[in-house]
């Protein structure tokens, strides 16, 4: 019990290493050599988890999408299932757009991304289906989604929120209150509820 406790705690000791080396210098940047000396531990202790940078950086970015797509979803406070969905879902598009990891992969090393709009789901992609299907199951149940093929659906629901998690600032514009990242957010949820309504 305690060895895995302490293979998870190093995991976590090196994900956040590579956090702070992509913060500061970018994916390209990045090396497994610097990784190790931020984490303290042997670079041939990385090369046995990691291969490569690509593939850290892969695993970072499911801890970090996961855990901050679980810091908006549904609280299970009794909400209809659609109400709780679509307050998360515009939530998390926000939080994504704002996520330090995110801003600096698009601004610096945005081909990373590229894989996961244009060939693949990345695991956090595929935490994020189970998730929306589970939760579009539950407004099946109670009526608020209309009923539909929950996978399908669940992907839908994730191409319409990607898209506003990571081009909205290539239809904004700062001087009109109308065009603004809020007055998309805003349409995010109209789009959602129009979708999800029964």
């Amino acid at each position: 019990m305690t060895s895995n406790r302490h293979k998870r705690i190093d995991h976590d000791a090196v994900l956040d290493a590579a956090r702070d080396s992509v913060l500061a210098v970018g994916v390209r940047r990045t090396t497994l050599t610097d990784v190790a000396r931020r984490a303290g531990v042997s670079r041939m202790t990385l090369y046995r988890r990691w291969p490569d940078v690509r593939t850290l950086v892969g695993d970072l970015m499911t801890r970090e999408w996961v855990a901050l797509a679980m810091s908006v979803a549904p609280p299970g406070d009794g909400r209809p299932a659609r109400e709780a969905m679509v307050e998360s879902l515009v939530a998390g598009a926000r939080a994504f757009r704002e996520h330090p990891l995110l801003r600096k992969i698009i601004d610096v090393d945005p081909e990373l991304l590229l894989p996961y709009m244009l060939d693949r789901c990345g695991a956090s992609q595929e935490a994020f289906l189970e998730f929306f299907e589970a939760t579009l199951r539950a407004g099946h149940e109670d009526g608020t989604i209309h009923p539909g093929h929950p996978a399908r659906q669940a992907r839908t629901v994730l191409l319409v929120v990607q898209a506003f998690a990571l081009s909205v600032r290539t239809m904004t514009t700062d001087s009109d209150p109308n065009l603004s990242t809020a007055a998309f957010d805003e349409e995010l949820r109209h789009l959602l509820e129009r979708t999800l309504s029964p």
